[in-house]
């Protein structure tokens, strides 16, 4: 079993690349040295940096659900999805400017976002829990980021790297999931007004209700399970762009209305 001074390690150089706005290099190898299983050994290392922010005062408002895509799961040689946490400083205004200097090489991906009204701490959930713990849908663009240089990831890189999550940006039209087919939501993408990324949520492991389900058991198995207001980011319904400075970024998803991510001039 690792150490804590050698997963203390790991994370300190993940904290700094954040800290510097300087990508590092993978550290898949350095966790696979730890010896026993490596995927844990990720999580801790991504646990450690939680703890540091809550300890500087920053509020847990939710989780991100990553790599609900089979073709990412299938790059990746993986066969589940992974999470991250998401503070209140990582989230956006719809259409308010981020300024590019908060960023490490961005990407945005459209996704449906649930809002929880109710705790979900069974130990093993159903859809209809997920259902019933729901008090609306929103829809949403997440900002990934990578403090790995050149985005050279693999499981463990993104696990300890918080999901690989930089920011989000949520809409303003919460609708109630009663007036949705979540798995037949359609999405479309623009950037300055150009279709970019086209999907559906039944692209998201086959329904974005069956990536929650997945989160909250997951959740409790971890100890800290999903709470009511927590924000949870269902996974992306198509395949991230790359962003560029000055670009905007407006998804449309259906049923839920338009949500923007807008991206400033680099300084």
């Amino acid at each position: 079993m690792p150490t804590n001074e050698q997963l203390q390690s790991i994370a300190d150089r993940l904290w700094k690349a954040e800290q510097s706005g300087t990508p590092i290099a993978p550290i898949r190898d350095d966790i696979a040295a730890l010896g026993g299983d490596s995927i844990a050994a990720a999580y801790a290392v991504q646990q450690d940096i939680t703890a540091r922010r809550l300890r500087q005062g920053h509020r847990l408002v939710g989780r991100k659900i990553g790599l609900t895509s089979r073709a990412v799961q299938k790059q990746l040689g993986v066969d589940s999805p992974d999470f991250g946490a998401l503070f209140a400083e990582m989230a956006v205004g719809d259409g308010e400017e981020i300024a590019w200097s908060r960023l490490m090489q961005p990407k945005a991906e459209a996704e449906i976002s649930l809002v929880l009204e109710r705790d979900l701490t069974h130990e093993r959930h159903t859809v209809a829990d997920i259902m019933s713990a729901t008090a609306y849908a929103v829809a949403s663009i997440e900002i990934v980021g990578s403090r790995i240089a050149n985005w050279d990831i693999r499981l463990t890189d993104t696990v300890a790297d918080n999901a690989s999550s930089s920011l989000f940006v949520m809409g303003t039209r919460p609708v109630q999931l009663a007036r949705l087919d979540l798995a037949a939501c359609g999405m479309r993408m623009d950037c300055r007004g150009e279709p970019v990324s086209v999907g559906v949520g039944a692209a998201c492991l086959g329904n974005p209700l069956n990536a929650a389900v997945w989160l909250a058991n997951t959740m409790v198995r971890m100890g800290t399970p999903l709470r009511a207001g927590d924000v949870v980011m269902t996974g992306a319904l198509g395949p991230m762009v790359v962003a560029r400075p000055g670009d905007v970024f407006t998804a449309q998803i259906e049923g839920l209305g338009s949500v923007s991510a807008v991206f400033g001039n680099q300084q």
